[in-house]
C-alpha cells in the first residue's frame, strides 16, 4: 500500500469526527423550507437569429488538464441525490465550531470558515462540496510549508533533533537514519539521550538495523560533550550527516531547556554554523499544546524544520493545519507508524484529503 493509502486508512480518527460533524450539520438543515420561489419576468422580445457561423467555429478548445489529487477530486460532477443545506449563518457557525473541535485553533478556524462561506454563502450545498473546499482550502494553508529537510555540502551536516518526552524523537531519528542511508548518505547517530538507557538500545536496534554507526556514552554522561565529540567523530570519518538525538524535556521545565541551549553553544565551538538543521519532533496527539512546545523549542533551539508523528492515533490532527498557519516552519515529514516507511515527506494535498475524509 502507498503511503497515502495508510495516511487516509490511519488518520480516520481524525477525518471520521470531521465528516461525521459536516454531515451532521448539513442534515440538521434538510428540513429548513425551501427557496422561494423566484419572481415571473415579463416575456422577452424575440430577437432574429444572426448569420449561421462556419462549422470551425463549433469546435471547442481543449480545456488544460487539472493537475494534483485536489484537481481530480473537484472535476468531479455533483451528486443530484446528495442532501443538501443553505450555507447560511447558522452553518457557518457550526463549521466554526467543527474546525475548532478539529483541533484547527481558533484564529485559523474562523478564517478557513469564512473562506468556505465566501464560497458558498446562500447555496444549498451537500458534505462532499463541503469537504472538497475544505481540502482545498487545507491545502492552500499547508502548500508554502511542505518542504523536505534541505540537505547541504557542508560535511558533516550536523541535525539536532528535540521534542518533549514521548514525541517520537528516537524512533523517527532511526527512520531519517535508514532512509538517508538508503539513498547513498554516510550517516552517523549521536546517542544524546544519556539519561535513558531504552533510548540507546533503541537507536543501536535502529543503527544496526541500517547500518549506520550509533556513538554513546557511559549513562549519565554531558550530551553537550558526547554531541561535541561525535561531531568530530563524523568528521574525521567523512560522514555526510551527523544525526544528534536529546532528551525529551517539557518545555516548561526550565532547567532541562537550558541544558539544550548548552548542547547548542557547544557543538557552535566546533563549527559555527552547527546545528545546520534543527528538527522539533510534535506528537499529534497533544493537540493544541504543540503550538506552545513550537514557542519554546524556536527561542532556545531555533528550529528549522518539523516533524510530526503519530497522526494515526488521534483525531487531533487538525493541529497541524495550526501549526502551519501560525508558524509557517517547513513540516519536513509525518509519521502514522513504527514501520520505516511509515515516515514520509509531508505532501499538503494528501494530507488535505485524507483530513476531510475525502473518497478518493
Amino acid at each position: 500500500m502507498s503511503f497515502f493509502g495508510k495516511l487516509k486508512d490511519r488518520m480516520f480518527k481524525s477525518s471520521s469526527k470531521i465528516e461525521e460533524s459536516l454531515e451532521a450539520i448539513v442534515e440538521e438543515g434538510t428540513d429548513a423550507p425551501p427557496d422561494p420561489d423566484p419572481v415571473t419576468q415579463p416575456p422577452l422580445t424575440p430577437i432574429p437569429s444572426p448569420e449561421p457561423l462556419p462549422q470551425e467555429a463549433f469546435t471547442p478548445e481543449p480545456e488544460p488538464e487539472k493537475q494534483g489529487l485536489l484537481g481530480r477530486l473537484l472535476g468531479r460532477s455533483a451528486d443530484p441525490e446528495a442532501k443538501r443545506r443553505v450555507f447560511d449563518d447558522a452553518m457557518l457557525e457550526s463549521l466554526e465550531e467543527v474546525l475548532i473541535a478539529a483541533d484547527l485553533g481558533v484564529e485559523t478556524s474562523l478564517r478557513v470558515a469564512a473562506n468556505l462561506a465566501e464560497a458558498h454563502f446562500g447555496k444549498r450545498v451537500s458534505t462532499e462540496e463541503i469537504k472538497q473546499t475544505l481540502a482545498q482550502e487545507v491545502a492552500r494553508i499547508m502548500e508554502p510549508v511542505a518542504k523536505p529537510m534541505p540537505l547541504y555540502a557542508k560535511r558533516p551536516q550536523v541535525v539536532l533533533v528535540v521534542g518533549v518526552n514521548g514525541s517520537g524523537k528516537t524512533t523517527t531519528i532511526g527512520k531519517l537514519a535508514s532512509q538517508f542511508k538508503a539513498a547513498g548518505k554516510s550517516v552517523v547517530i549521536a546517542a544524546g539521550d544519556t539519561f535513558r538507557a531504552a533510548a540507546v538500545e533503541q537507536l543501536q536496534v535502529w543503527g544496526d538495523r541500517a547500518g549506520v554507526p550509533v556513538l554513546t556514552a557511559p549513562e549519565g554522561s554531558d550530551p553537550a560533550s558526547l554531541a561535541f565529540d561525535a561531531m568530530a567523530k563524523a568528521e574525521a570519518e567523512g560522514a555526510d550527516l551527523l544525526l544528534i538525538d536529546t532528551a525529551g524535556r517539557l518545555q516548561n521545565r526550565q532547567d532541562l531547556m537550558e541544558e539544550l541551549a548548552k548542547i547548542v553553544r557547544v557543538i557552535r565551538k566546533r563549527d559555527p554554523d552547527a546545528p545546520h538543521n534543527t528538527l522539533l519532533v510534535l506528537d499529534a496527539t497533544t493537540g493544541q499544546n504543540a503550538l506552545s512546545q513550537v514557542e519554546t523549542f524556536q527561542k532556545l533551539a531555533d528550529v528549522s524544520g518539523l516533524v510530526m508523528t503519530k497522526l494515526d492515533g488521534t483525531a487531533k490532527g487538525g493541529v497541524l493545519v495550526a501549526l502551519a498557519d501560525r508558524f509557517g516552519l517547513p513540516i519536513h515529514a509525518i509519521g502514522i507508524g513504527e514501520q520505516i516507511d511509515d515516515l514520509a515527506p509531508f505532501d499538503p494535498e494528501e494530507f488535505a484529503v485524507a483530513l476531510v475524509g475525502l473518497d478518493t
